[in-house]
């Protein structure tokens, strides 16, 4: 296989997701080191923690580093034939991600457990990605189970409620938003205390403040919010 930087496949979307982009609560702070390492990996932890983000985020940095990789979302791709995962094993890198996605799917199985086996041979590193902890994935195949539950594994965490603020003003310092202490606040008591809900919100209100020409204060987010 060619030495392409990132191959194209019909789920795949446009990532310019980067370590530097995401913020790491205090628990997280070996992710980043255990993702830049040359092991394989079992990431998994449940929604809304960051797992594909930063699957996307070591896909990007391989492509910087000259090396070849591929983020597979399979409970996007479960439509496609599993044939495709077929001679991947040429890659430095794969990233699966939902695994959990595919239990009981004996064509898939097959596919995942023949992926691993070639890539122990070509020393393609992969990582797998899932809400659960690879003891709880309910697969058919033995085989691939016990494969699987011998990858190293780790726990990505919620960001905890103490540092909720400081990760939205991080995200928004990203962002290059206008947005305040006071409107923080104010979204941060008026909505579901949850960074992905207010990210959520923060993203329409920019829209919203693009197109009526106004900046985010508390008098716009109370009018987005009522309504």
């Amino acid at each position: 296989m060619n030495k392409p930087e990132q191959l194209i496949f019909p789920w795949t979307k446009k990532s310019i997701a980067t370590f530097d982009d995401f913020y790491m609560d205090d628990l997280n702070l070996y992710a980043k080191d255990a993702l830049l390492n040359n092991d394989d990996l079992f990431l998994y932890g449940i929604a809304g923690t960051g797992k594909s983000f930063l699957l996307q985020s070591l896909c990007n940095h391989y492509t910087d580093c000259k090396k070849t990789s591929l983020y597979i979302p399979l409970n996007e791709v479960k439509e496609y034939e599993s044939s495709f995962l077929d001679s991947l094993e040429e890659l430095d890198l794969i990233c699966i991600d939902e695994i959990d996605s595919i239990a009981k799917d004996n064509n898939w199985e097959v596919a995942i457990f023949n992926l691993i086996n070639n890539c122990l041979i070509s020393n393609c590193r992969l990582i797998f990605c899932s809400r659960l902890n690879p003891s709880s994935l309910n697969l058919n195949l033995k085989d691939l189970f016990s494969r699987i539950k011998k990858i190293d594994h780790l726990e990505l965490f919620p960001i905890r409620e103490h540092n909720l603020k400081d990760a939205l003003k991080f995200i928004i310092e990203q962002r290059s938003l206008e947005i305040g202490d006071s409107e923080i606040d104010y979204l941060m008591t008026h909505s579901t205390r949850s960074l992905t809900n207010i990210l959520e919100i923060i993203d329409e209100l920019d829209q919203q403040s693009l197109k009526l020409k106004r900046r985010i204060t508390i008098p716009l987010i109370k009018e987005f919010i009522q309504n």
